[in-house]
């Protein structure tokens, strides 16, 4: 689509949307190319992000660009993706593709970015709203926060994250399901190492690592079975003794790592169903990111599904101007079906390192075997996921 800047589709169109993460910032920035009103609600007293790594692939990278956005700003390309046994062996490397390539990121990088590109492109955002109520109506939604500011809106979108207050206006109450597994996640000081990925894989469990910032910075996932129950979200914190007695027997540069740390954070990884609902039928109101579709971190793909939905709602809405109920029907349509499909690979992938014996050498040994046969075999499975250009 060829925009007019001087008559833009969606000009004189107004939306308001709920929160100001990754999804939130990015359907922002989408929805301003287009040339409509938007305004954010978010409830923190400033737009930030504590540390934390994400990957961005090449179908959220094309997303990125196509929102203005250099993706070398945000990140450090990807050479190479290594899977190691937990005593630290190496059992196969990927290359990765360099065009458009993926990318290590820090959280609060890719939030910086967005949040510039929301500002330069003339969104507005009001700070301190957290949503108390929300109630469509005839003209749209009304929207009360916690501070007893009342917001009008002829639409309303959800990037209000897992506990999204429109995902339950449109599906109801859901109960996620623990998955017997939990997460910590750290960053540490970084030790120059290049830009690959490296995952451990050990019985019942397995740790995920790579530098950030250009080496200055390392990031640390780690996760583990277990019967015991650990709450969800990212913001809780633990010791990071539990977490070095969790790892004791993984080798390599494991401990090293685990000595390093001394802020930690744990969560329970639960799986909750992709919405039933994405929107209203009056096409007043739409969801996008993790308050449509929550995953498992197994696939990285929380933020690349986010950053497509973005810029596939705003598309949606863009041809359809004058008919929103029809833009958001067509927007559902394409998304929940992709969307649903990368949840399920990344369950999939969950028990994928966690191979006990005797299925985890042999399972190993036919990865060696096979990345000398065909290099780029495992990569190519995956291709339905990187390759997508939701932009073209």
């Amino acid at each position: 689509m060829t925009i007019d800047p001087a008559s833009p589709p969606l000009k004189g169109h107004k939306a308001l949307v709920l929160g100001a993460g990754v999804s939130g910032l990015a359907v922002a920035v989408a929805l301003r190319k287009f040339g409509m009103d938007v305004h954010l609600l978010e409830q923190a007293e400033k737009i930030t992000e504590v540390g934390a790594g994400l990957q961005i692939s090449p179908n959220g990278v094309r997303v990125l660009q196509a929102l203005g956005i250099d993706p070398t700003e945000v990140g450090d390309k990807t050479q190479a993706v290594e899977l190691r046994d937990a005593a630290g062996r190496l059992v196969t490397r990927m290359e990765m593709p360099q065009t458009p390539g993926f990318y290590l990121c820090h959280r609060a990088d890719l939030i910086a970015a967005l949040e510039r590109a929301m500002r330069g492109a003339g969104a507005r955002i009001h700070l301190l709203q957290k949503v108390d109520r929300l109630e469509l109506n005839a003209c749209g939604a009304r929207v009360q926060t916690c501070i007893g500011t009342a917001h009008h809106t002829p639409l309303v979108i959800g990037a209000d994250g897992l506990h999204s207050v429109l995902r339950a206006t449109l599906n109801g109450a859901a109960a996620p399901m623990f998955t017997g597994q939990v997460a910590w996640r750290a960053v540490i000081k970084g030790d120059g190492r290049p830009p690959v990925a490296q995952v451990f894989m050990g019985p019942g469990q397995h740790l995920v690592s790579y530098p950030l910032r250009g080496g200055t910075l390392r990031n640390i996932v780690a996760v583990q079975e277990r019967r015991g129950w650990a709450a969800e979200g990212w913001h809780h914190q633990d010791d990071p003794a539990h977490l070095r007695a969790a790892f004791a027997r993984f080798g390599g540069p494991v401990p090293d790592w685990l000595r390093a740390i001394d802020r930690v954070y744990l969560w329970g990884l639960f799986r909750h169903p992709v919405a039933r609902r994405w929107h209203d039928d009056a096409g007043r109101a739409a969801i996008l990111g993790d308050a449509a579709h929550p995953t498992l971190p197994f696939m990285a793909q929380g933020a690349n599904m986010a950053l497509e939905d973005a810029w596939a709602l705003a598309r949606a809405l863009a041809d359809s101007p004058e008919a929103p109920a029809t833009a958001l029907q067509r927007y559902s349509a394409a998304r929940a079906p992709r969307t649903r499909a990368i949840v399920q690979a990344a369950n999939k992938n969950a028990r994928s390192y966690h191979l006990r014996a005797p299925l985890a050498p042999v399972a190993h040994g036919i990865l060696r075997v096979g990345t000398k046969l065909a290099p780029n075999a495992a990569l190519r499975r995956f291709d339905w996921i990187y390759n997508h250009d939701v932009t073209a």
